[in-house]
């Protein structure tokens, strides 16, 4: 600005000094010309010469301002093609950078990105420092930071060495050698599966169990009179467990299906079946409660017939033994049957090298820490083994049998707790042993990377998704407000913001008695993601919406009272403890917290919270009904009111309750009247509240432009407010 002013002011002094040259040099001919005509003159042009030196001077000065407006002018137009010439910064960028490495790479503040990015169609609150930009976003800040981009092919085709943990190739089949069959009970619940299994391995599980339903998958070893031994997982019968049911069949070598003889086959029996299928595992039938009258197992083998379940009585392949879990009755018969399908399946597996198995459960246990229930299926483990599963890693401390025992190693097909993990891996995850800490520690670190790589995935995809979403919206608003004047668009808009105003107070609670919070604590891993899966079913959002907090395993802690405190939440204990100073606690901040041991009891106690969020339905509960006979009129005061004559025929007619009127068996008006309902109500002539079956009266409807008509009915009725059931089944 400053140049600017300064050249301003310098043309304008020489155009001054031009205009005064030109002025004396009109003045110095006029003077000539006065000489020439007229000596009269003489003193004048006398005088125009008498003083040379101020030509002299303004000559001077006009070529000295000329000589340094050209030497500028030379010397910009020396300078002018410097910028051209100059190259600009080149910024170094790659496909899925995000927000701070784009800021960084340009030496500039995380604002300037932000900046660039404003008044375009992504969504400037979303973005974190975190957020990937697409490649779109990413050019239109480094074009409008004045920069050159340059695609980094090093950050783009750069892969990171996969450093996962993989099983072994199989093994060489001299080296195997038979191991015991690992089987898996199914069937409805209350089949008798716990029963029957506690009769195999002579112990008490069954009593133990609350409400006599298994809650997590447990692993056993059983060992038969025979020398054979038989691995059992006991996976729960109820619905619920489903997905634990099918993880169970997936580590399993044969199925017992366990089918009631007075019952049938029922819901959870052909999901067995379905499970069973799906893992290609064979299914020996045991048709339990045999020693019941109503008892009728060639019922069950017919019924079974229909899911392509047939017994050997009907030229299949199915072993079909009839036991009694209470009695005892055949079960060394099951056991025979289980050992001779696993003879022909021809069990074998490797016993050395690094160990392969399944985590069958995880837990937190107060005095160990982490502890996983497992099944060895490769190699044997031994104390001080690195063993990685999922995203955890752990170096064996302890290791111990289902009674609690400390074992030194555990075989092909033996059950085993394992104490020593890091962190508390999942039920289902794949255990593999590694050669050392760090080896463990590098395949955790490449599975957390490689989650997420797959997390940055789908964020990019949902940014994209957003900002085709914020695209189409602006497109659609240019179209809208496209063709309106300014004023118009302003009001439509001020219009918009209104209506988008933070709800009221009243609203706002009436909202938040409409969403329940939950926060659910399991004992086991299993056990709370089968309450989820069930969460996952509700359907009933419409009526109340159920907001999922946090879940966790583990005892109730004080960050879960917080949680429940900041949210207005419920906690549910599924199989835990709240210590008395976390219950004082939690009364003292006025929440509240739910125990269960069986869980069909935790979603029945969930669906009454939820029927409790439901405002309650207004039901009509008639009390008497009327016909018309005759209909007249009568005066009072300058009114005209239609009277209708009646009889009773059920019930009684109350004055204080409420009427409607009925033409033709349908509802033809409902007349509410909050304080008295009637006009007036009598029996012959004198007034009366109360008129029974079979008498007669007259009566008026507190409603104007009412019409009676001989043949109509007026029922008389009262509203009851009863509680509202949600309608979401969660499928027992």
């Amino acid at each position: 600005m400053n140049r600017k002013i300064l050249k301003l002011e310098n043309l304008l002094r020489f155009h001054t000094i031009c205009r005064q040259l030109h002025s004396l040099c009109q003045r110095r001919m006029l003077a000539q010309w006065r000489h020439v005509f007229s000596s009269a003159y003489a003193v004048q042009t006398a005088q125009l010469y008498t003083r040379p030196w101020q030509t002299d001077a303004l000559i001077r000065a006009a070529l000295f301002q000329r000589r340094l407006l050209v030497t500028k002018k030379e010397k910009r137009s020396q300078k002018s093609p410097l910028p051209s010439t100059k190259s600009k910064k080149e910024v170094e960028v790659w496909l899925g950078m995000t927000v701070e490495e784009l800021a960084r790479a340009m030496e500039k503040d995380i604002d300037c990105v932000y900046e660039s990015l404003m008044n375009t169609a992504i969504d400037i609150d979303s973005l974190e420092t975190h957020s990937r930009l697409d490649e779109i976003w990413i050019k239109e800040v480094i074009k409008k930071s004045g920069m050159k981009l340059k695609w980094s092919k090093l950050k783009q085709d750069k892969v990171r060495e996969n450093k996962d943990a993989v099983k072994r190739p199989q093994a060489d089949p001299a080296l195997l050698i038979p191991r015991s069959p690992v089987v898996t009970i199914m069937g409805h619940v209350d089949h008798g599966k716990t029963t029957l299994l506690d009769k195999l391995r002579k112990t008490q599980v069954a009593a133990m169990e609350a409400g006599g339903i298994t809650q997590h998958i447990g692993a056993f070893l059983v060992s038969l009179p025979s020398g054979e031994k038989i691995t059992f997982l006991d996976t729960p019968g109820h619905a619920a467990f489903s997905a634990m049911r099918a993880r169970g069949a997936q580590v399993t070598d044969i199925v017992i299906l366990v089918v009631a003889a007075d019952d049938g086959v029922m819901k959870q029996t052909v999901e067995s079946i379905q499970h069973a299928r799906d893992a290609h595992v064979p299914i020996v039938l045991a048709i339990n409660k045999c020693d019941k009258a109503e008892a009728d197992p060639e019922k069950v083998k017919k019924e079974l017939l229909a899911y392509d379940v047939v017994c050997e009585d009907y030229g299949g392949d199915v072993q079909a033994v009839h036991v009694s879990a209470l009695t005892g009755e055949n079960m060394m018969a099951l056991a025979e049957a289980t050992i001779a399908l696993a003879e022909m399946l021809e069990l074998k597996a490797d016993p050395t090298g690094a160990v392969e198995g399944t985590v069958i459960e995880s837990f937190t246990d107060k005095g160990r820490g982490p502890v996983t229930t497992a099944i060895i299926q490769r190699g044997t483990l031994r104390k001080g083994s690195i063993l990685v599963a999922g995203k955890s890693w752990a170096k064996v401390r302890l290791m111990f049998d289902e009674n609690g025992r400390a074992v030194s190693e555990a075989c092909p097909s033996m059950p085993v707790g394992i104490v020593g993990w890091r962190d508390l891996p999942s039920a289902g995850d794949e255990i593999l042993e590694v050669e050392s800490e760090p080896r463990a520690r590098e395949v955790v670190d490449w599975r957390k990377y490689e989650q997420e790589q797959e997390k940055n995935k789908e964020d990019l995809k949902l940014i994209e998704e957003k900002r085709k979403e914020h695209q189409e919206a602006h497109r659609k608003d240019r179209e809208k407000y496209g063709t309106l004047h300014w004023k118009e668009r302003s009001y439509i808009k001020y219009k918009e913001r209104r209506e988008q105003q933070p709800l009221k107070l009243k609203e706002k609670l009436e909202r938040d008695s409409n969403v329940l919070p939950i926060i659910v604590k399991g004992d086991v891993d299993g056990s709370v993601e089968a309450i989820l899966n069930i969460m996952d079913t509700y359907d009933a959002s419409h009526e109340c919406e159920l907001e999922l907090v946090h879940f966790g395993v583990g005892d109730i802690s004080e960050n879960d009272v917080k949680l429940a405190e900041t949210f207005h939440g419920v906690i549910y204990g599924f199989n835990v403890n709240a210590g008395n100073v976390i219950q004082q606690l939690a009364a003292k901040k006025g929440v509240k917290i739910k125990l269960h041991k069986v869980i069909y009891h935790l979603i029945e106690d969930l669906q009454e919270e939820l029927n409790s969020r439901l405002p309650c339905i207004v039901e009509e509960h008639p009390i008497g009904e009327a016909s018309i006979l005759a209909t007249f009129s009568i005066t009072e005061g300058k009114k005209k009111v239609p009277v209708a004559g009646c009889r009773v025929q059920k019930g009684q007619i109350e004055k204080q309750k409420k009427f409607k009127l009925i033409r033709n068996g349908h509802q033809h008006k409902t007349v509410s009247i909050i304080s008295s309902s009637l006009l007036s109500l009598k029996h012959h002539k004198d007034d009366t509240s109360v008129v029974k079956t079979g008498m007669d009266c007259g009566l008026s409807l507190d409603e104007e432009m009412i019409e009676f008509k001989v043949g109509d009915a007026i029922v008389c009725y009262e509203e009851k407010e009863v509680p509202a059931k949600t309608s979401w089944d969660p499928g027992f």
